[in-house]
């Protein structure tokens, strides 16, 4: 079992930045890729970002350019590091992990709220 903790999330003006972490423990060395997703009150849950294994990353068209991930094997630590905030980008934002050998992401965070706000 693999569980996540993410944190970092708060109140920021537009424009401004925030960094959010993902935490892993459990059966770490399972999982082969971790990712972001975030939930806008009203809608549906989307993907955001994802970061494999060996580094390669992925984002949905609406963040590229602004948001970067990132994973430090190190620290077992996964991070989004979201610059030039909108409103839009209010939500809350789950940290999910997928293991080797499985198509879809099996353990989530409880998340962590973003509120981008003047």
């Amino acid at each position: 079992q693999v569980q996540l903790v993410e944190s970092g999330g708060g109140l920021v003006q537009p424009g401004g930045s925030l960094r959010l972490s993902c935490a892993p423990s459990g059966s770490i060395f399972s999982i082969d890729v971790m990712g972001w997703y975030r939930q806008a009150p009203g809608k549906e849950r989307e993907f955001v970002a994802q970061v494999t294994s060996t580094g390669g990353t992925g984002y949905v068209d609406s963040v590229k350019g602004r948001f970067t991930i990132s994973r430090d094997s190190a620290k077992n630590t996964m991070y989004l590091r979201m610059n030039s905030l909108k409103p839009e980008d209010t939500a809350v934002y789950y940290c999910a992990a997928r293991k080797f050998g499985d198509s879809l992401y099996t353990s989530w965070g409880q998340g962590t709220q973003v509120t981008v706000s003047s």
